[in-house]
């Protein structure tokens, strides 16, 4: 039986899913059909939000410090950037299609900024809200049902946007149902039943930062254990895009298929990996997702058959609903309860570093390399960094099994 909490939770990332679905997975379509972006403009759609997430992360944690009741400060933030929507689908009407573009990425970067503190509030609020006996279990069934509602949603846009690809009033549709849905969020958020934090306990926690977290070795070594690992898995995500679209020739329908192949094997394989994690320990479980992961780049560029890149796909699906599931799960375990917001701060900060310089190291390696060494390199990469989870497992995990 779920919580209040826990329920409400779920509708809430059920509309933010949705409100994401119908914006940001279209904001560089838009860009180029609509907007007449340049490729050096459409590349700083993917990299001014972990910029200037890398930029607002400090002070979003002290404002979530200093915050006697977070769920208010994470909803306002969620409004502030779902009001940007609005921004875009009048950006439009501006006469210079040039200005346009660049008033486009404007709103891309002050959208970025509440949602940090969105982003890193919520996973503060969430962890306080939900107990660590019930954690794994919670968010295997929101993940669940999260990647079913963005199926649906997925494939509701692409019927949708079939023959709408150049056409604005489609684009100001979605985003205008993407705002509405924004504003389902804001409620369900103030609708979480969160205990205000006591006078004293909220002046303890006005430090800007808490350098003591470094002195937890368990912490620590998840730390560089993720970091790395998301440096390998996020330097091919612009060169997946590339060989998809430039190489295989895929089209849109064809990039849909990949995606909805992806999630109905999330969908089918979360609470696999929630019994798994449940048996074995999160992290030991965590090393053969990783290890799953890093295949897929290398057999990616084995064929450039339609049929067989949406079977990878697929597959690869098996394996991203293991490490979405449990990697969040290892943040919130690995993590001192007592300065936990620090500790996910910090981990966020250096996240949005890597975020930001992992795929341009990607492209330079297609470009230096080509295609089949880029992917042969970044799978080893990735197999790399389910090496140091493992490292990490031998050195912590099994002694309190």
């Amino acid at each position: 039986m779920r919580t209040y909490n826990e329920k409400i939770s779920i509708y809430h990332g059920m509309a933010s899913t949705i409100a994401l679905n119908f914006s940001n997975n279209f904001f560089p379509i838009f860009a180029i059909t609509i907007l007449g972006a340049t490729n050096y403009q459409v590349g700083l759609i993917s990299s001014l939000p972990p910029f200037m997430a890398l930029l607002m992360t400090i002070p979003a944690a002290i404002l979530l410090n200093r915050a006697h009741a977070q769920k208010k400060l994470v909803a306002m933030s969620v409004l502030l950037a779902r009001l940007m929507f609005l921004l875009i689908i009048a950006l439009v009407y501006i006469p210079s299609t040039t200005l346009q573009a660049w008033v486009f990425l404007v709103v891309i970067a002050i959208m970025s900024m509440p949602n940090t503190v969105a982003n890193i509030g919520w996973q503060t609020l969430i962890g306080g809200l939900v107990s660590d006996s019930r954690r794994g279990a919670f968010f295997s069934v929101r993940n669940r049902l999260l990647t079913m509602v963005g199926l649906v949603s997925t494939l509701l846009i692409g019927i949708l946007m079939k023959d709408a690809s150049d056409n604005v009033t489609a684009y100001q549709v979605l985003f205008a149902i993407a705002f509405c849905f924004g504003l389902v969020e804001v409620f369900l958020l103030m609708k979480h039943k969160e205990e205000p934090m006591k006078m004293g306990e909220s002046i303890a926690k006005k430090k800007v930062m808490d350098w003591s977290i470094f002195q937890h070795s368990r912490y620590v070594s998840f730390l560089v254990a993720a970091l790395f690992f998301n440096f390998a898995w996020q330097m091919a995500w612009g060169i997946f895009n590339i060989y998809h679209v430039r190489i295989v020739g895929a089209t849109i329908f064809w990039i849909s298929m990949f995606s909805v192949g992806s999630m109905l094997m999330q969908i089918l394989t979360i609470p696999l990996w929630k019994k798994w994690a449940e048996r074995q320990s999160n992290i030991r479980v965590f090393v053969w997702a990783a290890v799953g992961m890093a295949t897929t780049p290398f057999l990616t560029i084995l064929s450039t058959n339609l049929y067989y890149l949406t079977v990878v796909q697929t597959t690869s699906g098996f394996f991203l609903s293991g490490t979405v599931l449990i990697l969040f799960n290892l943040l919130l375990e690995q993590s001192p309860e007592t300065s936990r917001t620090y500790c996910i701060t910090t981990y966020n900060v250096l996240l949005a570093v890597v975020a930001f310089i992992a795929p341009q190291i990607g492209i330079w390696l297609l470009n230096m390399f080509g295609i089949e060494i880029a992917m042969t390199v970044n799978s080893g990469l990735r197999f790399l960094g389910a090496v140091l989870f493992f490292i990490v497992y031998i050195r912590f995990a099994r002694s309190s099994l």
